[in-house]
């Protein structure tokens, strides 16, 4: 049960964000970078997966983020408020002067071209480099659940810089919680053998997840002030 529940819940927490989105054809509130981190993550994570050969529940519920995360980047673009490119600020309400114009894309086939580039790059890598390199695969492992474990960032500094978490459903910030606390728990007491890569990660997401619940109270008293 504890597996189902790592594999299927994960990409569960975004189905009232996505249902939220449609309802009210609006993705404002939502970090488009959510999805940037979760995909380049859990791509990441699935190439480790050739040297490290963790528990194939976790390679299942990467396959599944994945495709979970580019359904929900379709939504946040065809209802983002505006175009991205004419605009001198982001749906999240930060900058979008970045180089190359790194995901502020208007199509989703521009997002679909690179992340297929960035998974043939990986790959190549792996063949190459990580064949032959035990600190190039651990390099690569901090990387992947690194990076994994920066997920609710983008969200809470977006919800910092427009002092409210309006358009965010806090459905997400419950599922990001109650995971980060059961990946805890799951990596200290029922998987204690897993790479601690996966524990740091875990417990780092967590002191997140309490941040963006801080912010829900004080942007909450602060909107009954008003």
């Amino acid at each position: 049960l504890a597996a189902i529940g790592m594999a299927v819940g994960a990409p569960l927490i975004y189905a009232d964000q996505a249902h939220s989105m449609a309802k009210v054809r609006d993705s404002t509130g939502f970090s488009k970078d959510v999805c940037a981190v979760v995909l380049l993550s859990n791509i990441a994570r699935l190439v480790w997966w050739f040297h490290e050969r963790y528990e194939l529940v976790l390679v299942v519920q990467s396959c599944l983020m994945v495709v979970a995360q580019i359904a929900l980047l379709s939504l946040v673009l065809r209802f983002q408020p505006g175009s991205y490119a004419s605009s001198a600020l982001r749906a999240d309400g930060s900058s979008s002067g970045r180089p190359f114009g790194f995901w502020t894309w208007t199509s989703l086939e521009s997002y679909i071209v690179f992340l297929v580039c960035y998974t043939l790059f990986l790959l190549a890598l792996q063949i190459t480099i990580g064949r032959v390199s035990s600190m190039y695969n651990a390099l690569l492992g901090l990387y992947a659940l690194g990076l994994e474990s920066t997920l609710p960032l983008p969200q809470l500094i977006a919800n910092q810089k427009r002092r409210s978490l309006a358009g965010f459903r806090l459905s997400v910030l419950a599922g990001w919680s109650l995971g980060d606390l059961f990946k805890v728990v799951y990596f200290l007491f029922l998987k204690p053998g897993s790479p601690f890569q996966f524990l740091a990660g875990a417990l780092f997401s967590l002191s997140v997840d309490i941040g963006i619940v801080a912010q829900a109270k004080m942007f909450a008293e602060k909107t009954a002030e008003d």
